[in-house]
């Protein structure tokens, strides 16, 4: 069963995650990334596009040229969870400039 995190668990946030920023309301997580050009920003999109279906949890996202931006939220359950926080620990991880 997914549930939101708890108020314990959004504080740590910032320091867990510190390139994303948590909104105001607590109920979502974003990260704005720039490349060089739109190829280096698609192929990026390209790779957490494969890592969000194998954790079967999906972004939602924009791109504008060379810039990628990403909001992390469980609509399920009408804020974050623990998914949230895996996918974006897991997007941290791909190589981008």
């Amino acid at each position: 069963m997914i549930v939101q995190l708890n108020e314990a668990e959004r504080r740590v946030l910032p320091e867990r995650l510190p390139e994303w920023t948590v909104a105001d309301d607590g109920n979502s997580i974003s990260r704005v990334f720039r490349f060089s050009d739109f190829s280096a920003a698609w192929g990026f999109m390209s790779r957490v596009a494969m890592l969000a279906e194998k954790q079967d949890h999906h972004p939602d996202w924009s791109n504008a040229w060379n810039k990628v931006a990403i909001v992390l939220s469980t609509h399920d359950v009408g804020g974050l969870s623990a998914r949230d926080v895996t996918l974006a620990e897991a997007i941290d991880q791909i190589e981008h400039p």
